[in-house]
């Protein structure tokens, strides 16, 4: 017995005792919202001068992404959301995007999730022109190269 609480006396003293290995990290929300909306807003501004195909920038390609885009009912990987992009890309002269609304939820300082309506005016190659506004929600990841677009889903609201 007297073996046993001299051993329990001597692990709680040590782990009491250690330096903690890494230094908790306190979240600066303010600055993670900042960030997530600056990119989310260059994103919808770089889509309208540039293209779909600017969405590239923006997107995570790593085998976590997925997204729901609108007329779908699961989920898609980078590759599928790629091959979509450069087909409508085509299909399309004229993209104008712009955040209606726009929640950003700081989660920690990699990761964030937001919640928004865009308008969106697009022009086809035919010169028809559609206005929608889109219900999107998603989750951003901070990375090396800045802020990335991880998951997701959207769809088109009614009118």
């Amino acid at each position: 017995m007297k073996a046993t609480v001299l051993i329990s006396s001597f692990l709680f003293i040590l782990l009491c005792c250690q330096k903690p290995t890494q230094q908790a990290i306190e979240l600066d929300e303010e600055q993670i919202e900042n960030e997530a909306r600056n990119m989310l807003t260059d994103y919808l501004q770089n889509v309208s001068q540039k293209g779909l195909t600017a969405e590239f920038d923006y997107l995570d390609s790593s085998n976590n992404f997925f997204w729901v885009p609108p007329g779908y009912h699961s989920t898609l990987k980078y590759d599928s959301i790629r091959t979509i992009l450069l087909q409508n890309a085509k299909a399309l002269q004229r993209v104008e995007l712009q955040w209606d609304t726009l929640q950003i939820f700081p989660l920690s300082n990699e990761i964030a999730t937001y919640s928004g309506i865009v308008k969106s005016n697009t022009t086809d190659t035919s010169g028809t022109k559609t206005s929608v506004s889109i219900i999107e929600s998603g989750t951003l990841l901070k990375r090396k190269e800045g802020w990335k677009l991880l998951s997701g889903q959207s769809a088109v609201l009614p009118k």
